[in-house]
C-alpha cells in the first residue's frame, strides 16, 4: 500500500483553529505525533509563518522549526534562551513567501548582483547560494518540494538584490499551487474557536 501523500495527512491531521492579531493560526497534530503550525493573514490569504516539530532522540517531541517567516522572532510558548545572540550585522537568511512562489530573503549581503551565483543542485534536492569573492555560501532545502516528492526545476530559480537584501524566488509547480487550493478549502471548514493552541 502506497504511503499517504502530504496534502492526504494534512487532510488526516487532528486540526485546530485560531484567529489572532488579523492572523488565523492552523495547529496539525498528524498521527505519527508529529506538531505543525500555520499562520496566514485572514484578509489575503498570505502564509504568514510556518513551524514544524521535530522528535529529540530520546522519542519525545523536540524544538519547534521555524520554517517561514523570521526566525530572530519568539516562537509562542516557552521562549528559548537567548544568552548566546549573532552578531546583527551577520547574514539574517529568512523564507517568506508569496502566493505563487518560495521566498528567501538574506539581509546584510552588501555585495553587487554580479557577485553571486544561485544554483539548483537536484542530486542533493537543494538550492546553493555562493559568490565569487567567497564571502557567502550557503545550501538551503525546500521542503514543500520533499513533501509533495517533485523535482527541482532550475528555470523556476531567479534572483535580485536590492537594499543590501539578497532576494531568491522560486516559482511554485502548479501541482503545489493545486494542492494549496484545495488545503485553503479544507481550512475554511474548521471553525476558529478561542482555544489556546499555542506551540508548547
Amino acid at each position: 500500500m502506497a504511503a499517504p501523500s502530504w496534502l492526504e495527512r494534512l487532510r488526516a491531521a487532528n486540526k485546530i483553529a485560531r484567529v489572532q492579531d488579523g492572523n488565523r493560526m492552523i495547529h496539525y497534530q498528524f498521527e505519527d505525533g508529529k506538531e505543525m503550525a500555520e499562520e496566514y493573514n485572514v484578509k489575503t490569504g498570505q502564509l504568514v509563518s510556518k513551524w514544524g516539530s521535530r522528535e529529540n532522540t530520546l522519542g519525545g517531541s523536540g524544538k519547534w522549526q521555524v520554517e517561514v517567516g523570521n526566525p530572530s522572532l519568539p516562537l509562542p510558548g516557552p521562549l528559548e534562551s537567548e544568552l548566546i545572540k549573532e552578531s546583527s550585522s551577520n547574514p539574517i537568511f529568512m523564507r517568506k513567501d508569496t502566493l505563487t512562489s518560495f521566498q528567501w530573503r538574506i539581509r546584510n549581503l552588501p555585495y553587487p548582483k554580479d557577485v553571486y551565483s544561485v544554483s539548483v543542485e537536484k542530486e542533493q534536492r537543494c538550492c546553493v547560494i555562493r559568490t565569487t569573492n567567497k564571502k557567502y555560501y550557503k545550501k538551503f532545502p525546500i521542503p514543500d518540494l520533499d513533501r509533495y516528492q517533485l523535482p527541482l526545476d532550475a528555470a523556476a530559480l531567479s534572483f535580485t538584490h536590492t537594499n543590501n537584501t539578497l532576494i531568491i524566488t522560486y516559482q511554485k509547480p502548479k501541482e503545489i499551487l493545486a494542492a494549496e487550493e484545495e488545503l485553503q478549502k479544507e481550512l475554511k471548514k474548521i471553525k476558529s474557536g478561542d482555544c489556546d493552541c499555542k506551540i508548547q
